[in-house]
């Protein structure tokens, strides 16, 4: 019985980057829980340039929803690897959610209250 049991975990293994895990919505806090883990989170803030100027989470890279190529520019990412989502208030981050389960992206969280909701709890920004 054991001889079948090595294979059988090494398909697994194998098979899980096909298969894409639900975002996880975090509230400001959490996010802020989250980064301050040590976990390798990548931040992407899908504002458009011009918000992201106005200030940004520290480390955050952009990627603009609104762009013509943000599926592009998403889809060159690394869906292996973490990922915080977030823009203004939740809303362009929340429709943005199916584009990370259709390309199996492996754990992604949203910032449901985006970066006003993280700039109004105090939280550190970088302009």
């Amino acid at each position: 019985m054991k001889p079948i049991l090595l294979p059988a975990l090494v398909l697994a293994l194998g098979l899980a980057p096909l298969f894409a895990a639900d975002p996880v919505d975090v509230s400001v806090d959490k996010a802020a829980e989250l980064l301050a883990a040590g976990e390798k989170v990548t931040i992407l803030d899908i504002r458009t340039p011009e918000e992201f100027a106005d200030g940004h989470l520290k480390d955050a890279v952009n990627v603009d929803f609104t762009g013509d190529d943000f599926e592009s520019s998403i889809s060159k990412l690394d869906p292996a690897k973490p990922y915080l989502v977030h823009c203004a208030a939740g809303g362009r981050s929340g429709r943005s959610m199916e584009l990370f389960k259709k390309l199996k992206f492996a754990k992604i969280y949203h910032l449901v209250d985006g970066y006003n909701g993280w700039a109004d709890a105090g939280k550190p920004v970088t302009k």
